[in-house]
């Protein structure tokens, strides 16, 4: 399994109507491509700045490649994200997920199985 990785940042105060946005754009794209094993948002607030940490889960390169097009390493964007990000960094980070454990009932049932 593919892991692939970006960091976006906001304005703190954009921060609900960015993550409402990116959750109709890049994470209701990336679960209706093939291939994807699901999406995980983490998000945290520094001073004036919210920090997005997306994490797309694929069951391979080929699967990434689907949902990015032929140069996978390349950042995917929509229409609306220069109005809320502070920088769009070219390039995002691709890892094989090596292992993962949770523990039962971390995730709701309408998450994607963690073993499977």
């Amino acid at each position: 399994m593919i892991a692939r990785t970006w960091l976006g940042r906001t304005r703190a105060d954009a921060g609900d109507t960015y993550l409402g946005y990116l959750e109709d754009t890049g994470v209701r794209e990336c679960a209706d491509t093939d291939g994807n094993r699901g999406v995980l948002v983490l998000r945290r607030t520094r001073g004036d700045v919210a920090e997005f940490l997306f994490v797309s889960f694929w069951d391979s390169m080929d699967a990434v490649r689907g949902f990015a097009g032929p140069d996978p390493e390349r950042a995917r964007y929509y229409d609306e994200d220069r109005e809320y990000l502070l920088e769009m960094p070219p390039t995002v980070d691709h890892y094989e997920v090596a292992a993962r454990r949770f523990p039962a009932g971390v995730l709701r049932a309408s998450d994607p199985d963690p073993e499977g």
